[in-house]
């Protein structure tokens, strides 16, 4: 279970290295930069805490404890009693990048936009998950060293969620939209504060706050409107036939010489290179 704090979407590797490739990525005004190299080394630290205690649970669990455990909680025998065979096989009885299911950790999870205001929202997201993920772990057991470790962090959940709002707040009433750097007038306005409603069974716009009002940011005013199409029914040209599609698709390319001079690859080259 403490794996998931480590290397779970929710963990701290995450935050970690979201951390610290913002601040590395950072541009602009140094203390951003700064605060979140001390953030992100602080939550090494985090990551050496749950990774001891990974350890210290693994050292001391003997069979009869893990079989005990396994009949004592469903969740945990679902899963060997509560240990991966990989904490012992490929990590002697330490913890390992990887979830609570030994899935490893996964680096697409870190957001690092190059726009502060964006990165600052991924960052609340990321130590929100992440409290809930702690409280639920404080909640399962009743080790008293266990939880006054937790405790511990989830107080530091507290103080990063703060801390990443406190910039929002600094960086102004204007930081919203994201990015405020981008002019309103290149958007479609008409529709920058509408709420589509996809249902069939609408009778009507709902009272609620982002139906109706100054909208959150102030630049416009929230409405409702029924979704109906805006555009025209999409027309697909027929398969290339380099492409091999089937023979009944090729409507109106019975050969193979009734197709463009390019080739398949060529034109997917020509889509990659943006031309």
């Amino acid at each position: 279970m403490l794996q998931q704090a480590i290397g779970g979407i929710e963990g701290e590797m995450r935050v970690c290295l979201q951390y610290l490739f913002q601040a590395w990525n950072s541009r602009g005004p140094v203390k951003y930069r700064d605060m979140l190299l001390n953030t992100g080394t602080e939550e090494i630290a985090h990551i050496e805490m749950l990774a001891t205690a990974v350890a210290l649970n693994l050292e001391g669990a003997s069979a009869d404890v893990k079989d005990a455990m396994a009949r004592s909680n469903p969740a945990i025998g679902a899963v060997m009693g509560g240990t991966d065979p990989r904490h012992i096989l490929s990590a002697g009885l330490g913890a390992m990048a990887s979830d609570a299911n030994g899935v490893p950790f996964n680096g697409s999870w870190i957001v690092s936009s190059g726009n502060i205001a964006a990165d600052m929202h991924s960052n609340i997201n990321a130590e929100a998950t992440g409290r809930v993920l702690a409280t639920r772990l404080y909640e399962m057991t009743d080790d008293n060293g266990m939880k006054d470790m937790l405790a511990f962090l989830i107080a530091r959940d507290t103080m990063h969620q703060n801390q990443w709002m406190a910039v929002l707040e600094e960086l102004g009433p204007d930081t919203h939209p994201i990015p405020n750097s981008f002019p309103a007038s290149k958007q479609v306005e008409e529709v920058a504060y509408t709420f589509f409603s996809t249902s069939l069974t609408d009778e009507g716009a709902p009272l609620a706050r982002w139906t109706q009002g100054r909208s959150v940011d102030g630049k416009g005013e929230f409405n409702w409107k029924r979704a109906t199409p805006m555009g025209d029914v999409p027309q697909l040209s027929d398969p290339d036939a380099t492409t091999h599609a089937q023979t009944e698709q090729m409507l109106n390319r019975t050969s193979p010489d009734n197709h463009d001079s390019k080739s398949f690859l060529e034109k997917a080259a020509d889509v990659i290179s943006g031309k």
